[in-house]
Order: structure tokens, then sequence, then C-alpha cells
């Protein structure tokens, strides 16, 4: 047998736990034997740290589209069992803390009373499918995703057919004009078109298979074809039984498709699929640059429908809490149709706004506390789980991140788009790699002892340029990151070209001379006489 969670997988289907979650619940924590500990993932289920009884709970949520009444249950539970405290993934999920076993078969009970679950939101197993959170109210959107959504949700939940994949596997699909749902870092992308043929202008999907990023970072490949949307469950499925059948399963550190894709190509993966299929896809290279790079819909934007809006909120770090989200259920069924909507950069949407409601929906939003008029900093930064809950972190992430923005907001004068993605570990759960900047949690050696450090890498975006962030500089004392990024920040500033972006500028640099901005080795604090040395080549024009 490959490894030892392959031998746990063979021996009992991880959808097959559910008696033992009940069974275990009577017996608790200490009854639960390693292997079915293991099997809990499949059931969404976690143990977190310091694995003294305490359990995280993923809730899947398909492209982010939830229901006041089921906000109010999540809330509820939150509350109730949860330490009142519930936190927005980066896959647009919810995730819940401190639960026991004792309580998880009520917790799962009340979310089936509400149709949602938690099965497959962890494990070897097709993840929540994340989409566009905007989906049916953006006027620039090419195609409303929703129900193909729902439709490759429902083919592949509890589906023991894809039930042992070689390791979690992850889908996107979406109409977003702006590509919100980030198809170049999945494992499977599908991005609605439009395209002509034959003189006709026709929808269609581009299809991207082998991206993700974890600690060996790929961006998907284009298979060269366009599927039409009675077609886009089938292709799901013959893209998931290649990977079931034909992906690698004798290291765990090396069974992600991305690694299949790598190795076949595009073209032996597509004519792979053809046979899948049975029936051959129409050729095409259909890719269309975002509109928008930060891919976000912070703000108040009105929808295709006349006289309606939708506000989104930031919510830094996606930590919410119980009465925020039971303040959020009550407001979403006053004045948004009983709707709302997650994002996969953490943040929270309330939709179909009247004009009429908008001011008294916009007093309730800020009596919750939710804020849509905020810092370029604010707004698009995320951060992982860390080390208050994550058996995997290194360090500390979200207020860390809380107190980087603050600094920087409080520090620098900005105005355009930047984000910051700050990870606990090189697993790249908050993504760091397609960062503007991306910190990577670390350890470092400060007067012979240990503290938490980051990695400061720049450079990472999608996109028709897409690129991971270069590490800049290795083992900065967590305490000094905000001082460094403000050191960097100000030279960006003071020495960018004209309508030069933060990227570009990131591009021209070498990383000595970005080392350097950074000014790391100089200052334990902010020093008002530092002065990032100059750049090996003077930009045109001169200085």
């Amino acid at each position: 047998m490959a490894n030892k969670v392959e031998e746990i997988k063979k021996a009992k289907d991880g959808l097959d736990v559910w008696p033992d979650i009940l069974r275990y619940s009577k017996l608790g924590y200490s009854a639960i034997t390693p292997d079915d500990m293991a099997r809990l993932r499949w059931y969404g289920i976690y143990e977190q740290v310091p694995k003294n009884g305490h359990f995280m709970m993923r809730v899947k949520i398909p492209g982010g589209d939830v229901s006041a009444a089921q906000w109010r249950v999540m809330g509820e539970i939150a509350r109730d069992y949860g330490n009142d405290i519930a936190d927005i993934t980066t896959r647009q999920n919810i995730q819940f803390h401190w639960l026991t076993i004792e309580t998880i078969p009520t917790v799962i009970e009340k979310l089936r009373s509400v149709h949602l679950t938690t099965i497959g939101a962890c494990g070897d197993i097709t993840r929540n499918i994340a989409g566009c959170p905007v989906a049916g109210l953006d006027p620039e959107e090419i195609y409303d995703c929703r129900p193909l959504i729902r439709d490759v949700t429902a083919y592949f939940l509890g589906n023991k057919a894809f039930s042992d994949l070689p390791r979690k596997y992850k889908m996107t699909i979406g109409g977003c004009a702006h590509q919100c749902h980030q198809p170049e870092i999945n494992d499977v992308g599908l991005t609605a078109v439009r395209f002509i043929r034959n003189g006709e202008e026709k929808i269609g999907f581009q299809v991207r298979v082998g991206g993700g990023l974890s600690t060996q970072p790929y961006l998907s490949q284009d298979l060269g074809i366009v599927v039409y949307p009675d077609q886009v469950v089938d292709v799901c499925r013959g893209i998931t039984e290649i990977f079931r059948d034909d992906g690698y399963r004798e290291r765990r550190n090396h069974a992600r498709l991305k690694f299949l894709v790598a190795d076949w190509g595009a073209d032996r993966f597509r004519e792979r699929l053809i046979e899948r299929l049975g029936w051959t896809p129409e050729r095409a290279q259909l890719t269309v640059a975002p509109r928008n790079p930060t891919r976000d819909h912070i703000g108040v934007h009105a929808q295709k429908q006349p006289g309606l809006y939708w506000i989104g909120v930031a919510v830094l770090t996606g930590r919410l809490s119980a009465a925020q989200m039971l303040q959020s259920a009550e407001i979403a069924e006053r004045f948004c149709g009983g709707s709302l909507r997650t994002t996969n950069q953490q943040n929270l949407l309330f939709p179909n706004i009247t004009e009429e409601n908008l001011t008294a929906a916009k007093a309730a939003l800020e009596k919750a506390g939710f804020v849509w008029e905020v810092s370029a900093f604010r707004r698009a930064s995320i951060a992982c789980t860390g080390t208050e809950f994550c058996n995997l972190a290194i360090t500390e992430t979200k207020q860390r991140l809380k107190e980087i923005v603050a600094h920087l907001e409080s520090s620098l004068v900005w105005d355009e788009a930047i984000r910051i993605n700050l990870n606990g570990c090189p697993n790249s759960c908050g993504q760091h790699h397609i960062g503007d900047i991306g910190l990577q949690g670390c350890i470092a050696k400060v007067g012979g002892q240990k503290v938490e450090a980051y990695d400061i890498c720049l450079g990472g975006r999608l996109g028709q340029d897409a690129r991971f962030t270069r590490p800049i500089e290795r083992k900065v004392p967590a305490d000094r990151v905000k001082f460094a990024l403000e050191n960097l920040l100000r030279a960006y500033q003071s020495r960018r070209h004209p309508e030069e972006t933060f990227s570009r500028f990131v591009d021209r640099h070498s990383d000595e001379e970005l080392g350097g901005f950074l000014g790391v080795h100089l200052l334990a604090e902010p020093d008002p006489e530092f002065q990032p040395p100059p750049p090996r080549h003077a930009p045109p024009g001169g200085e």
C-alpha cells in the first residue's frame, strides 16, 4: 500500500464514518481511533490544537450562496457550541471551532435541518465548489453559474464513486468578468467566455486543470477546449475520473492533480479526457483577461436588476462573532430578500437591497460592526487559521494581519489596490504565493531565543500575467514585519514610474534592491531618517 492514509481509505470509506461519529459521541473523545480520526475529515471535521478534545468543523456553501435561515442556524451553532466565533474561508465556507465529539451530531443535525452539509468539506474528496459571490447580480457577468454549481455539487455529494481520490480536489465554476473564482489555482477551473461561432455569439466555458498552491505552487493549464453549460457536469465527471484512476498515490506531498497535469501536459490530458467522455469537446482558445485585477466585490454596487443594490463588506481575516452572524441574518431578512453571499477573500455580501432601503441597511450594517468603505489594505488582505487552531501552523496569523493592516493604515496615504496574503506555514491556505505581498510563517532566532517570524515574498498575481511571489527577505521577526512593509511601500511611492503599479515596480527591481527597500536589518522600529538605497538603474527621465 502506498501510504498510511491510503491504507485507512481502503479499509473503510471516509463516507462510512457517520455511525462511528454517533458512537464516539457517546463513548467520548478518548475512544476515537487514529484511523477514524483521519476519516472524520470526510465529514468536514479536523482535530484542532492542542488536541485535547476540540474540533474544527467546516460547512460547505457552494458558490457562497447562503440563505438568511441557514446563516442564522450557523450563528446559533457558533453561539451555542463554537465559543461565539466562526470564520469565512478562502473557499467560501464557514468554519466552526471548539466543537466536541459529544456535540458534533447535534450540530450536524441542525445544519441538515436547513439543507447545509459538511460532507466532503475536508478529506480526499471533492471540496466545496467555489464561484462568483455576485452570480446573478452583477451587470457585467457573462453567465450566472449558480445552477451549474448546484448540479455539479449534487452529482459529487456523497457519491462513493469519487470518495477515494488521491488527495483533496478543488473545483471552481465562474461567469464573473473579473474571474474572481480564481481558476488559475484550482484543480479544475471553468470560466465562462463569450465568443463567435459562425457569426453567432455563444457562451461557453474555458477549461483549466492542474492548479494549486501549497508548498509547490502550480498554475492551471488551459485544455484548449470550450464546453457548453449542458456539458459541464459530464466534463467535471471525466476530469475527476482521470484524477481518481491515474493520479499519484504513493506520496501525500505529490498526490494533487497538479503533479499529474505537470507530467502529462495539457495535450495528453485532453486526449485522456476525450476517452473518458466518449465525445469530443470543441477546440478553442478562449482566454479573456479579467477586467478587475483585485477581483473583489466590496462596496455598494448596482445590480443587473433595476433598483437593487448589493453591499460588500470587508471582514478582515474572515472572523465573525456569533452576534454578528445573527445580526446579519436579521439584516438579510429585512433588506436582502433573505439572501447573503460569502467570498473567497473572506468577505461577506448583502444583495437585493432596494434603493429606498439603502440608508437603513447601511445603518444596520454599521451597528453590527460591518464596514465597506475601507482602505485597500483592509479590503483585500487574507489570513489562514494559524496557530490558534491549526495543527500545521508555525505562527499566529489573524491578529498579526490585523496589526499589520492597522499599522499601514495609520502610517501611509494609500489609494490603489494591494493584496497582503498572510500564511502561518508553507502550505498556503492563506495563498501567500499570489499576494502582491505574501507572508509565510516561520521561526527565527533573536538573541538566542526562538521567535515567530515571516518570510516576506513579493510580486504574486493571477490573470494573463500570472506569477507566484519571489521570496525577498527570510525570517523577519513578526513584530518587525509591519515596519519593513511600511519602508517598502514608501520606497514604491517615492520611486515608482508614472502609472506604474506595485506589481510592475516589484518586477522592475532585483531581489537585492527590494530587500534594501524593506530595510529589515536596519531597524527594529520605523526610523524617520531611513532612506532606501537607490535603484541600480535610474528610471527613464531621471528622478
